[in-house]
């Protein structure tokens, strides 16, 4: 879980992914990820971490800035090394979006070495 204050660059008009100074949908995306590192970040081994493969995010509602986000991640499935996440980030007024993170979890060495 964690915490957010929005600011002008989390908003769509500053991001250019829309023409309104509310929180943008790709700051949700990266909330929710970032709530999902951290949900299971102390439960991996050294040399180790997650990385993100899939998203799915239903953004239902507009967060002006000024205004605290609430970022959650539940772990719903664990199968091998592929983590699925419940995703859920609030402000004082209910539910701004909800949907599903998919991490894996890779050997940060082989990963890096890969992208090279």
């Amino acid at each position: 879980m964690l915490d957010h204050v929005v600011v002008d660059a989390d908003t769509a008009l500053v991001m250019r992914t829309g023409s309104v100074p509310v929180l943008a949908t790709p700051r949700v995306i990266a909330l929710c990820e970032e709530a999902s590192f951290v949900a299971v970040e102390h439960e991996l081994q050294p040399g180790e971490t997650t990385v993100g493969t899939k998203v799915q995010i239903d953004h239902l509602a507009p967060t002006a800035t000024g205004h605290t986000v609430r970022a959650e991640a539940c772990v719903e499935k664990v199968s091998g090394r592929r983590i699925t996440f419940t995703v859920s980030l609030n402000d004082e007024r209910g539910l701004v979006a909800v949907g599903r993170v998919t991490r894996v979890i890779v050997d940060v060495d082989r990963f890096v070495d890969k992208a090279r």
